[in-house]
């Protein structure tokens, strides 16, 4: 002001002045666009490291299936061994004969149940296996779903900076393209 009372204004402050009282200016929209964004890449992020998650649990669980299957095929092979061994004692040594061939079935019976049980560990592990290989399925798409909503929040970043809309439009493709991948991977 000057010593009169006078306010001297400049170009500058009346063209603010009159931004502020009549429209939203760009980077208030861009930086509301920028926040919704960061929550959905949020979310993304979220549901990919958990489709991570579920898949190596599941991982772990075919893995753990798969090496009790294996002692239970060793188990078998053992108590096979075991009944060869007996049904040759019977024909080499007839004097025990009676007590062998008992061996025999004992073994027999063992190397049967222990087959059942390897085949049906054997079977968890697959389904397991394949559990993991589907709760993985989705992660690449929402993977490349947050790369979009990124690139998004790039351009929305470079287009606050640079006071061009184009750029804008730019982000909204790229986070609609975000959120669709993002839908397709559940499906």
């Amino acid at each position: 002001m000057s010593e009169e009372g006078f306010e001297i204004r400049g170009a500058h402050e009346e063209e603010i002045e009159d931004r502020a009282h009549h429209r939203e200016p760009l980077s208030q929209k861009i930086a509301l666009f920028s926040a919704v964004l960061a929550t959905l890449g949020a979310i993304v992020s979220f549901l990919g490291g958990h489709t991570q998650n579920d898949a190596l649990y599941y991982k772990n669980e075919a893995v753990l299936m798969k090496a009790r299957a294996s002692d239970s095929w060793a188990y078998y092979q053992a108590e096979d061994i075991k009944r060869h061994l007996a049904d040759t004692v019977v024909k080499i040594a007839p004097a025990s004969a009676s007590a062998a061939a008992a061996d025999s079935r004992k073994y027999a019976e063992r190397a049967r149940e222990l087959r059942v049980t390897a085949e049906e560990l054997d079977r968890k592990s697959e389904e397991a296996d394949a559990e993991s290989r589907r709760a993985l399925s989705p992660h690449t798409k929402l993977a490349i779903a947050m790369t979009f909503i990124q690139i998004a929040i790039a351009l929305a970043s470079i287009s606050a900076l640079t006071q061009r809309r184009w750029l804008l439009w730019g982000a909204g493709a790229s986070a609609v393209l975000g959120v669709v991948l993002s839908v397709v991977a559940w499906i």
